[in-house]
C-alpha cells in the first residue's frame, strides 16, 4: 500500500470518536446502547458505565482470570471468537473461508519467503471476533517471538460476508505478523488482522509498533538480542474493535481439535501440538 485508503481513514475518524471521553452521562449512554444493540455479555466484566470512553469497552478487562488449559501440549484459543476455517494447508494455499483461497506466500510477504516454505502443507485456524467479543488477544502457547513484521494495509471488514466476497482480504488487509517457536523449535506465526473500525492493534511487550497510523512501508523488528519467551495464557495485546487471529504450523506440529463454524473461548483447547 503506498497511499492511504479510504477503510484507513474512516477507521481513524471512528477511533478519534471511539477513544474520546465524553461526560459521564453521556459516555454511559454511549456504552450501554453499544452493549445492547450488540447484545454483549458483561457478566465477566465490569458494569458498562464504568468504561470512560467506547474503547476501553471494547478492550475490556476480565474480572477474573479465566480457566487456561495446561495441560501438555494443549495449545489454546487466543480469543473469544468463531472458528471460520481451519484444517490442512495444501502446499501453500490457505482457506479465507469455503470458496476463497490464498497464498500463505502473499500474506506473509517476501519478508518471511523462506519462512512460509517451511509452514506448506502445515495446518491453520482462523479466528474471527466479532464485534460483541473480549477484544484482547493471548498467547495460545507457550512460545519464543523471534521477529514481528508490521505490514500496513487497508481496512475492509473481516464479516462473514466480507470474507465470501473480498478477495484475498487477509492479504489487503493491514497486519501484524509474529513469527515464533516451540521449546522444541517448531514453527508457529500468529497473524493479527486488521479491520474497519479497528483503529489500533497492539503489541504488549513492544510500543514501537502502531498500526493504522499514516505508516506506508512495512517495519521489521527482531528480538535476536534477547530471548523473548511469551507463556501460555499471557496477554499478547489488543484490538480496538472485531477482528481476526490466524495461526499457522509446520508440518506435523499442530493437530487441529476444533471445527469451522464453532465458537470457542480464550483458555480452552483447540489444537494438539506434538513434541
Amino acid at each position: 500500500m503506498t497511499k492511504k485508503h479510504v477503510t484507513n481513514t474512516v477507521s481513524q475518524l471512528f477511533g478519534k470518536f471511539a477513544d474520546h471521553e465524553f461526560p459521564s452521562k453521556i459516555q454511559s449512554f454511549i456504552n450501554h446502547a453499544y452493549v445492547n444493540l450488540l447484545g454483549l455479555d458483561m457478566s465477566e466484566f465490569a458494569p458498562p458505565s464504568t468504561y470512560p470512553t467506547l474503547n476501553k469497552l471494547f478492550t475490556r478487562e476480565l474480572k477474573k482470570p479465566r480457566p487456561i488449559d495446561q495441560r501438555a501440549g494443549a495449545l489454546i484459543s487466543p480469543v473469544d471468537a468463531y472458528v471460520t476455517e481451519c484444517g490442512k494447508l495444501k502446499k501453500d494455499v490457505s482457506m479465507q473461508i469455503k470458496g476463497m483461497e490464498y497464498s500463505i506466500n502473499d500474506l506473509l510477504t517476501l519478508q518471511y519467503g523462506k519462512e512460509a516454505k517451511a509452514l506448506y502443507d502445515g495446518t491453520y485456524i482462523n479466528l474471527y471476533l466479532s464485534p460483541k467479543d473480549y477484544h484482547r488477544y493471548h498467547m495460545p502457547y507457550k512460545l519464543r517471538v523471534v521477529s514481528i513484521l508490521h505490514q500496513p494495509g487497508k481496512l475492509y471488514p473481516v464479516n462473514f460476508p466480507s470474507l465470501r466476497r473480498t478477495k484475498e482480504l487477509f492479504v489487503e488487509n493491514e497486519r501484524v505478523i509474529l513469527e515464533c517457536f516451540t521449546e522444541n523449535g517448531g514453527r508457529i506465526f500468529i497473524v493479527l488482522v486488521g479491520a474497519l473500525n479497528v483503529g489500533k492493534m497492539t503489541i504488549a511487550f513492544d510500543h514501537r509498533i502502531k498500526t493504522n497510523a499514516d505508516r506506508y512501508e512495512p517495519t521489521l523488528y527482531r528480538y535476536d538480542d534477547r530471548s523473548l519467551w511469551i507463556y501460555k495464557g499471557d496477554l499478547l495485546g489488543m484490538f480496538m474493535m472485531g477482528s481476526t487471529v490466524l495461526l499457522f504450523a509446520e508440518p506435523g506440529l499442530m493437530d487441529v481439535r476444533t471445527n469451522d463454524r464453532t465458537h470457542v473461548r480464550f483458555g480452552e483447547k483447540i489444537a494438539h501440538i506434538n513434541e
